[in-house]
């Protein structure tokens, strides 16, 4: 299932070269949203840490997710159920290739350095980013 969502994420944005980034709302409510698979507004409301938002600030942050092609819904009666279109790995693939475009030169390795100089990243850590990388260039 995970593939054939991301499937059809890369398919319907196949021409579309950068998503909306989310305001840290959305991204909240998306990352519920993956978690669940799916859900009801009710649904993402009782999985939202404290303090939870009122019914319906989040409905309306739902809505503006589906505005922006992350969500898509289908009617029940009188209510809607969420489902990702954009999954997971893309976002953060999106997400984390903006971050290094914009505030990195487009270079990973300043991205690596900015944490090494920032005391964020270990030597041990950065050992395993390099095994990590070593094994993916032997596949």
């Amino acid at each position: 299932m995970f593939y054939y969502e991301c499937f059809v994420v890369l398919r319907r944005f196949r021409n579309k070269l950068n998503m909306e980034y989310l305001t840290p709302q959305e991204e909240e409510v998306m990352l519920i949203t993956w978690r669940l698979g799916k859900g009801f507004v009710k649904d993402f409301l009782e999985q939202h840490p404290e303090p939870r938002p009122p019914y319906t600030t989040l409905a309306s942050t739902v809505k503006n997710l589906e505005r922006k092609g992350y969500l898509t819904s289908r009617r029940y009666g009188n209510t809607y159920e969420y489902t990702p279109v954009v999954c997971e790995k893309e976002y953060k693939k999106q997400f984390m290739s903006g971050i290094v475009r914009d505030y990195f030169c487009n270079s990973y390795s300043e991205l690596v350095t900015f944490f090494a100089q920032e005391q964020r990243i270990s030597a041990d850590e950065l050992k395993e980013i390099i095994s990590i990388i070593e094994k993916q260039k032997k596949s």
